[in-house]
This record gives structure tokens, C-alpha cells and sequence, in this order.
């Protein structure tokens, strides 16, 4: 992560570029870290940037009330809430005791990382029935936090899944 234009940003691609006799260039795909926003940014390459330095704390989630999430640090036991801004897609995956990193940059909580998987009890699902399709299927099914998701016929209402949260997609039927 790095300060450009008096935002914190991080970079989700970029692609090097050089063509004739001319100055190489990188086209770069970023993420305003503050507000989530996605744009595209052309600059030389070479080109200097001062890096931010984020602190890193693991919390342990408590309890939602209304758009506030409270979460507790691990170091200095100390409770304080995120709110649904802060946290982004991660409000899909939270579940009480649950633990995570929040990065933060001069005190401001600025990001989160969640586990890579996380266990989720299925809510509500139709049943499916065999035969429904050639090559096997999916239908939607919500989790107990909220988050609709595609899982194989063969998962039924109260089972508990494995769900990436890089890409909100199932993984395996834990039990």
C-alpha cells in the first residue's frame, strides 16, 4: 500500500508496458483503501510513491448492534466498533468469537483480513432431489450471516460449509 494524490491505496494489477523507443510505462488497476473505489492510473515507470505503513492488530468479533460490528483486540483486550463501511464484504463472513486482522493506518481502521475460509451453518436451502440434472448442480442456499451462495444438491438446510471468502464461493461440506 502506498499514498498517491493524499489517498491510501493498494494495487490489484498492473501491467508493464513498453513499446518503440519510448519511455516504459505501467498501467495499474488500484483500490482507494478508504473508500473501496477502483480506478485505473498510468504513470512512468520508476516512478516513487511513499509507502504507508499499516499497523496490524488481531480482534475477535463480539456482537453486531444495528450497522456497528464490535470487536474486541487481542493485545490490549480494548472494545470499540467497525462499522459496515470498514468492514466491506467482510460483514458476509462474521460470526461471534470469530478472530481476524484489522490493519489500521494513525489509529483510523482502514481494512480487514479475514481468514481464507471460514465455517458457516446453511439457513435455508430447497431440497434437492436426485436426478435434477446431467452433470450434477447448484442452487442457492443462505448462510447464517446473511450471504446467498451456490452450493451442490446434495447440501441440505443445517449443514455447515466452508466458504472462500476471497471469492464467496463453496469449498466443502464440513458436516
Amino acid at each position: 500500500m502506498f499514498e498517491l494524490d493524499g489517498q491510501i491505496v493498494s494495487v490489484i494489477e498492473f501491467q508493464h508496458q513498453k513499446i518503440g523507443r519510448g519511455s516504459a510505462q505501467v498501467r495499474m488497476r488500484l483500490r482507494n483503501v478508504r473508500s473501496g473505489a477502483i480506478f485505473d492510473r498510468t504513470v512512468q515507470a520508476g516512478d516513487k510513491w511513499t509507502r504507508v505503513r499499516l499497523e496490524h492488530s488481531t480482534v475477535q468479533f463480539l456482537y453486531r448492534e444495528d450497522d456497528n460490528f464490535y470487536v474486541m483486540d487481542q493485545e490490549t483486550y480494548d472494545q470499540y466498533p467497525l462499522t459496515k463501511d470498514q468492514l466491506g464484504d467482510a460483514v458476509n463472513y462474521l460470526k461471534e468469537n470469530m478472530t481476524f486482522e484489522v490493519l489500521t493506518y494513525e489509529s483510523e481502521p482502514v481494512d480487514v483480513e479475514l481468514p481464507i475460509n471460514v465455517e458457516l451453518r446453511v439457513e435455508q436451502t430447497e431440497p434437492g432431489f436426485r436426478g435434477d440434472t446431467a452433470t450434477g448442480g447448484n442452487k442457492p442456499a443462505t448462510l447464517e450471516t446473511g450471504l446467498v451462495i451456490q452450493v451442490p444438491l446434495f447440501v441440505n438446510t443445517g449443514d455447515t460449509v466452508r466458504v472462500d471468502t476471497r471469492t464467496a464461493t463453496y469449498q466443502t461440506r464440513v458436516s
